[in-house]
């Protein structure tokens, strides 16, 4: 078991399904990491959404990557709307798009660095250009779009590693990027946080564009992604929503347990 340092043990947890989320905002989460980096904490951020949260349940190992994170956000607005269920009224949206733009807008005038890692082909360097075009002292150590495997353990960390950059964005998309986070920090015990975001390599860097906020707010992105890319995301969100829907509603009502593990 991957063993990090959990990011504050004042910062409480709710129960989505059997996964421990953090109760963050985005202001909250973002100050929160960045006071960690600086404490010298490692360990990897995962943005869990109702995606991760059904392949949590199909995949134990999935679902103990995620319950031993160093913070495990709530991306998806039923994962907000459950934590203020639970009692957290100060739970909001911590999506990744959104929390690598208030990442590096709050450390852009910082000795605090960045690298990316991930995407598909030339995507990291356009995410790279985009973002020192809106925040230009923004440090960034170095990209890297990495070969296709499906072994995590054969994805290559040198460039992460020497570059000792405090902050490493992941976009290898769910599972397979927490797998690769949790593999890394078991492996090479790196000084730095490590934060899947997925797709939000392609929406900041211009290849794809994100759902309107509105949609985002109401919960329907799925809905928006889904017109984008229908012959990639129809058997994710056919399955997915209908499920997560499901579980939700049998653990609210006390039907079912989900205990955390």
């Amino acid at each position: 078991m991957c063993c990090v340092e959990f990011l504050n043990v004042d910062t409480p947890r709710f129960n989505v399904l059997g996964v421990g989320v953090h109760a963050v905002n985005l202001e909250t989460a973002t100050r929160n990491l960045i006071s960690a980096s600086r404490e010298g904490k490692s360990g990897y951020v995962c943005c869990c959404d109702a995606h991760s949260i059904i392949q949590a349940r199909h995949h134990p190992q999935h679902r103990r990557t995620l319950n031993h994170a160093l913070m495990a956000t709530p991306d998806g607005m039923p994962l907000v709307w459950t934590g203020r269920r639970s009692g957290f009224l100060d739970v909001g949206r911590t999506y990744g798009p959104d929390l690598m733009e208030a990442m590096c807008a709050e450390t852009a005038d910082t000795e605090l660095t960045h690298y990316f890692y991930g995407g598909r082909d030339e995507t990291a360097e356009k995410l790279v250009e985009q973002l020192q075009q809106r925040f230009p002292n923004l440090r960034v150590a170095g990209h890297e779009t990495p070969p296709w495997y499906n072994d995590v353990a054969k994805l290559p960390t040198e460039g992460i590693k020497q570059t000792a950059a405090d902050f490493v964005w992941i976009g290898l998309s769910t599972p397979k990027q927490e797998a690769f986070m949790q593999h890394f920090h078991q492996q090479d015990s790196p000084k730095c946080i490590t934060l899947g975001v997925g797709a939000a390599f392609d929406f900041l860097s211009g290849q794809v564009q994100q759902a309107p906020k509105r949609w985002q707010r109401a919960g329907f992105e799925w809905l928006w992604r889904l017109g984008q890319e229908p012959r990639r995301l129809t058997k994710r969100y056919v399955v997915t929503v209908p499920s997560f829907a499901i579980r939700l509603l049998a653990q609210r009502m006390g039907w079912a347990k989900f205990p955390l593990d």
